[in-house]
């Protein structure tokens, strides 16, 4: 059977150009929450929906692949409906994270995807910006928004994986928005991807994002939307709790939800957090398996871990990102 190309509109979805334009006014993030199975986005949604906050759901290639793109497409829809059932008109973005090629960022944009990311920040730097202007015309055929990289974030999620940070360079990032036409960017001050973000030692501190690049990327690109990588808290709650039921994630740290406020009340617009979901999600299934080992109902543990899930987005949204109310 021959697939059919969907454009998001047809799906109820936005870009990302409006609720960009409205959080960079109003002086918040939006939150951006990657997504794998049903119960996750279901949870998403539930807690965007309740907190009256815009959302960008994303997945990677490999969430993509696991999901199957035809059915993450319907899922999509579905999250929309399920939305507006609730009562809630709340902005909804699909967004492809991590895209390490042209061909994917192009199949995502025929299956439905209103934004996509193309993330050619390992690439030398005309590398970078060639790619990035390549996808960009693409997309803008069809009105999706493009999300660029400078700088290298460390750690590993996904397919993403660098054993060390590189700092966005300031200097590069004007250059990079005018030659490539991107409608937000990604830089890295400091964030990491994945659960072990930063390695201590014993009585040191988790060190502060770098808001003197921030500062300086601002004032090179004033108005423009700029988006925070890797930006999980790695809540102990629940490193603890996965861990006394048998887990094993010892050193798990992350980026303190102070900072991630004061970024999310800058430039920032877009902060993505995967790995602060993951945690919530594996501490209840554990903790159900652990008190209950007779328990195979998957809609027991799952619909548990679900629960949790709408609760630490619900947080965020109120606490962190500052995008409650305003859808």
């Amino acid at each position: 059977m021959e697939k059919q190309n969907v454009h998001y509109s047809q799906l109820g979805l936005v870009n990302t150009k409006a609720i960009f334009e409205k959080a960079m006014a109003g002086k918040y993030a939006i939150p951006a929450y990657n997504f794998n199975n049903l119960e996750q986005l279901q949870a998403i949604i539930t807690a965007c929906a309740d907190t009256n906050s815009p959302v960008i759901i994303q997945v990677s290639k490999g969430a993509r692949n696991y999901a199957n793109e035809t059915m993450l497409r319907f899922m999509a829809m579905g999250a929309v409906r399920m939305a507006r059932e609730m009562g809630s008109n709340i902005p909804i973005c699909l967004h492809l994270d991590h895209g390490d090629s042209y061909d994917l960022c192009v199949s995502c944009i025929e299956s439905g995807f209103s934004s996509v990311m193309i993330d050619g920040s390992h690439l030398p730097y005309d590398e970078n910006v060639a790619l990035t202007k390549k996808v960009v015309e693409y997309a803008h055929q069809f009105d999706v928004s493009v999300e660029g990289e400078l700088g290298v974030l460390a750690g590993i999620e996904d397919e993403v994986a660098a054993e060390h940070s590189t700092y966005t360079k300031p200097e590069q990032v004007e250059d990079f928005v005018k030659k490539t036409g991107v409608d937000s960017l990604a830089i890295s001050i400091g964030t990491s991807h994945g659960a072990y973000k930063f390695k201590l030692k014993p009585g040191e501190s988790v060190p502060p994002l770098r808001f003197d690049i921030l500062d300086e990327c601002e004032k090179r690109i004033p108005g423009f939307p700029i988006v925070l990588h890797g930006a999980s808290s790695i809540v102990q709650e629940y490193v603890v709790m996965i861990n006394s039921y048998g887990g094993k994630m010892d050193g798990a740290v992350g980026v303190p939800e102070e900072q991630l406020r004061q970024a999310a009340a800058s430039a920032v617009c877009k902060i993505n957090i995967d790995s602060d979901g993951r945690l919530a999600f594996t501490a209840k299934i554990r903790e159900c398996f652990a008190k209950d080992p007779k328990e195979f109902d998957p809609r027991k543990y799952l619909g548990e871990a679900r629960k949790e899930l709408v609760k630490l987005i619900r947080h965020k949204n109120e606490a962190v990102l500052g995008s409650a109310g305003k859808a």
